[in-house]
């Protein structure tokens, strides 16, 4: 790992971190970029170098087997993870993922940046993350219901509306809640809101498909104003097709931006008078509805898609921000550099850290304004908290509620990103660690060492 630190303290914390876990470097690019933003506050209070270290080990890790029957009658392994990180100011509170590319580093960065996105929300959350490397595409929806109950038989185990409350996350939709939902009732015989993003015949909460996308723009927009601007008229690079994408695309366009750009894994489409609703709506259909590629959509006459391509070049065309919303580590130095040529000057992060280390430090060196994962994206995990609230006390809140307490949150999200960004001298990428981690410490403290 690359060492920039300025603190010998940290520096040397961070390579007992790396002693560790020396394999996991989705994990340890994660807690490097914590720590390297964290030293100004180290440097006021020298006292968190002791919580630090225990902040980067988790509380618990549960690994198991999750053995399943697909509809020909064979017989599948796969490994389940639930990483309960951090339970200082609440029940551990993150999503699950199901992907092939899931493993212990992946969940471990996830988790351990969900402490302080949880944090920064207001609300009373610890921070977790699990999943499994099976991958639902191609799986039939018995197979994956025949997953997601063997899944949850183990999971049951470690959960409880106030003990640890998943979510879903990266191939774990509603259709996969309710098929988690179903066997952890069933096994149980209790009807309690041990998980979110549930349908909304059975517990979910209105506006929680679109907070994550919604949120991410509610925060892009705190970051224009505080520099006497807004949306209105900015052209935007969007990465991705899925719940996160397509709903900062439909809050964007409502704010009055163009959006230029939608990407899955195998290329993007570029429409350079912007995608309109009807258009949106198709590529909804398209990707999120049959589950299909980004090559299937009917573009414009204008517009065209890229295959094998990102979209940060825009394909020699301009604009102003820039929401990646895919998936992590997908903008890399040479991503960077071409966002830049292209005209960028904000980055908001509608994934989890979908930025290098490297592309970051572009970013600050070319003076383009910065919102990190943790604080741009936690719009979801807070309608998640309001979910959680709402299960608690048996209400629903209306989406107009429901909207307004994002935008709050969103707001508040951002005001302690900035003020402890003044006060520590540093950025708001800085800022968003700082104020996070200075919530959890003090509780961290306050309880005494465990």
């Amino acid at each position: 790992m690359p060492g920039k630190f300025i603190s010998k303290e940290v520096e040397n914390l961070f390579q007992k971190v790396v002693k560790r876990d020396p394999d996991q470097k989705e994990f340890l690019q994660a807690v490097e970029e914590v720590f390297q933003t964290l030293e100004p506050a180290v440097k006021k209070r020298p006292e968190l170098i002791a919580v630090l270290e225990r902040l980067a080990e988790p509380e618990r890790v549960v690994s198991f087997r999750v053995a399943w029957q697909d509809d020909k009658g064979e017989q599948h392994v796969n490994r389940g993870f639930r990483v309960q990180f951090s339970s200082a100011i609440g029940p551990y509170k993150g999503g699950l993922r199901f992907h092939p590319s899931v493993n212990l580093s992946i969940i471990k960065f996830l988790g351990f940046e969900q402490i302080f996105k949880n944090a920064l929300t207001t609300l009373p959350m610890g921070g977790g993350k699990g999943g499994s490397d099976f991958d639902p595409k191609g799986r039939s929806t018995n197979e994956i219901m025949r997953f997601c109950q063997a899944f949850m038989t183990e999971l049951q185990r470690h959960i409880g509306k106030d003990t640890d409350v998943p979510a879903g996350d990266i191939g774990v939709s509603p259709r996969e809640v309710g098929f988690l939902f179903g066997q952890y009732k069933r096994l149980r015989n209790e009807y309690a809101g041990i998980l979110t993003g549930k349908g909304l015949t059975f517990g979910g909460s209105l506006i929680r498909p679109e907070a994550t996308g919604y949120g991410l723009v509610y925060f892009v927009e705190e970051m224009l104003q505080d520099k006497g601007d807004s949306l209105k008229g900015k052209k935007v690079a969007v990465s991705g097709a899925g719940n996160v994408s397509i709903y900062a695309v439909e809050k964007c366009l409502e704010l009055g931006a163009t959006v230029l750009t939608v990407s899955d894994s195998k290329g993007y489409i570029y429409e350079p008078e912007g995608i309109s609703k009807e258009l949106l709506d198709h590529i909804n259909d398209v990707k999120v509805a049959k589950r299909g590629s980004l090559s299937d959509v009917k573009t414009t006459s204008n517009g065209k898609y890229l295959d094998g391509k990102r979209p940060w070049g825009l394909d020699g065309g301009k604009y102003d921000i820039a929401l990646p919303c895919a998936t992590q580590n997908e903008i890399e130095i040479e991503d960077a550099k071409a966002l830049v040529k292209a005209g960028c000057k904000l980055v908001a992060e509608g994934a989890n850290m979908p930025s290098t280390s490297e592309a970051i430090d572009y970013y600050h060196q070319n003076k383009v304004e910065y919102g990190p994962g943790k604080a741009a994206n936690a719009g979801g995990v807070a309608v998640s908290g309001l979910e959680m609230s709402q299960n608690s006390m048996r209400l629903n809140w209306t989406s107009e509620e429901v909207d307004q307490k994002l935008k709050d949150i969103m707001k508040a999200i951002f005001k302690s990103c900035k003020e402890a960004a003044d006060e520590y001298n540093t950025n708001i990428q800085g800022g968003a660690n700082i104020a996070g981690c200075l919530k959890v410490a003090d509780a961290m403290i306050a309880q005494g060492l465990y």
